[in-house]
């Protein structure tokens, strides 16, 4: 049963708060020192009188709430790629240098400068810039409460993934679209990577007829997997640790490539790399608290330099001093309580399973993944390129992709791979073109995503979470109301006939 949409604090979120840095915010950005009280969160009041509107424009409005690593996709398209059709009218966050940067960033492309918000001016903000969409990229802990407050502020929402954290705030976001109308666009991009198309259309095509199972296996390195245990992914109350934060990603595809719904999860996960005594297995002395000023950098193969990186250096060592919030933390720190080892398996409506498993401290990156059908099997697999969140590299660049499939009698053959290029194998650029041009092409593939696709990805990841704490399967239908069915591709079924595989066996002659 749904419940009320509690009123989120600054303590619910999890960077230290800035108050004490509001004079310094307010002379920066030009905000009301009188409107910025501990108080004043996403809902805790009234929306404030709007303003006179300026000249209209035939340009969408977007405001950006949440200006890390993540936010420059979405800022850089409004911008740059996107600018005769949309703008960005104003940017929130809790820090205010790096609002500072999202603003001079806007100057350095040409572009009107965004008006600056403090997080808790989320509602002024809404009053006076007037935005269309309100896009959160904020620590996923706290997407809910922009969500559901910009969508009972009459804004339409596009969010990062995951979608947020936990049932319950996944119940307040499915409650807020039902009474408001309105729906959130969740952007999953690794389904509009062309490869990953590709496999949706060989599915769609009854290649291997209708799938019976499905083995997923997903590899991160030491240099991204390891990014994880030293940010703020690194505590679940954050992140929801990596079924939730990464998975979601991985859940998310499997439900749109077989175009099923989850209903049950058995999940076991462990920590047993990113440890304090893991450290002192690698020949360090102990643990530390960042890597920042470390007595044991030089020792430490771990050791990540933000005043090497520029991107780092301005996104967060130069504005740590704001909010506390240290982006390079030791990985070995028994402050983490995410796991790094998980294996899942779910049960599709249409009788399928999923056997799934993340391990965050590989020799390699990518995932292979073989789905089993009536009519024979298809293995693909991607090995991708060293990548740390907030950097200049592309994200999900790809260094090998293969796609195979075997009929169940018969030679197995090599599929060309479709390519792309630019973030996350090219899918960063066909969702960006669905999400801020006028108008696309119909997609046969259905590859947008609603709050639906956004929920039941994040809810099989929740499952697995309750999982490692019990030891009990958990039905997804018991942990939200509401649910419906997104939409979904048509893809073959139990009900379609299968020919008869060929014999195998030579027949003797008269």
């Amino acid at each position: 049963m749904s419940s009320p949409t509690p009123t989120p604090s600054p303590a619910s979120l999890p960077r230290r708060d800035f108050v004490k840095t509001v004079s310094a915010a307010t002379v920066a950005l030009g905000l009301a020192p009188a409107l910025l009280t501990a108080a004043d969160t996403p809902a805790a009041k009234p929306a404030a009188a709007a303003t006179p509107a300026s000249a209209p424009s035939s340009r969408k409005r977007f405001a950006i709430v949440g200006n890390g690593g993540r936010s420059r996709m979405f800022q850089e398209a409004i911008q740059n790629t996107y600018k005769d059709h949309a703008e960005l009218v104003a940017v929130c966050d809790k820090n205010p240098g790096r609002l500072a940067l999202a603003q001079k960033r806007s100057e350095a492309a040409g572009a009107k400068r965004p008006a600056g918000y403090a997080h808790t001016d989320f509602d002024r903000m809404i009053a006076e810039a007037k935005p269309d969409t309100v896009i959160v990229t904020t620590v996923d802990a706290t997407h809910n409460e922009y969500i559901v407050r910009a969508l009972d502020l009459g804004c339409d929402v596009i969010t990062e993934k995951p979608m947020t954290t936990t049932p319950e705030k996944c119940q307040q976001i499915i409650d807020a679209c039902a009474r408001t109308g309105k729906h959130v666009r969740v952007t999953f991009n690794y389904r509009y990577a062309p490869p990953r198309t590709q496999i949706k259309e060989l599915l769609m095509s009854g290649e291997i007829g209708d799938v019976l199972s499905v083995d997923f296996h997903w590899l991160l390195n030491t240099h991204h997997g390891a990014d994880y245990f030293r940010r703020w992914h690194g505590e679940k109350k954050n992140s929801g640790g990596l079924m939730i934060h990464k998975a979601t990603h991985h859940f998310d595809l499997v439900n749109w490539w077989l175009g099923a719904l989850p209903v049950s999860v058995t999940a076991t996960g462990k920590r047993e790399f990113y440890t304090p005594s893991m450290a002192k297995r690698l020949g360090l002395k102990s643990h530390h608290e960042r890597c920042h000023g470390c007595p044991e950098a030089d020792a430490c193969a771990f050791f990540m330099d933000l005043a090497a990186e520029s991107s780092l250096k301005a996104l967060y060592l130069d504005n740590e001093h704001h909010d506390g919030y240290f982006r390079d933390k030791c990985v070995f720190n028994p402050r983490i309580d995410i796991e790094d080892t998980m294996n899942v398996i779910v049960s599709y409506d249409t009788g399928a399973t999923l056997s799934y498993s993340l391990n965050a401290f590989n020799s390699w990156e990518g995932y292979q993944i073989a789905f089993n059908g009536t009519k024979g099997r298809i293995e693909h697999g991607i090995v991708e390129k060293i990548y740390v969140s907030g950097t200049n590299e592309v994200q999900g660049a790809s260094g090998g992709v293969s796609t195979r499939v075997i009929p169940l009698r018969g030679p197995a053959r090599d599929i060309k791979p479709w390519e792309g290029t630019g973030g996350h194998g090219g899918g960063d650029k066909l969702m960006l073109d669905e999400l801020f041009l006028p108008s696309t092409p119909a997609d046969k593939y259905l590859r947008a995503s609603d709050e639906m696709g956004g929920a039941y990805s994040m809810l099989i990841g929740a499952a697995a979470n309750r999982c490692f704490l019990n030891g009990q399967p958990v039905r997804i239908a018991d942990l939200v109301a509401g649910l419906r069915r997104p939409n979904m591709a048509p893809m073959p079924t139990r009900l379609d006939p299968v020919p008869m595989p060929a014999s195998g066996k030579r027949r003797s002659r008269d």
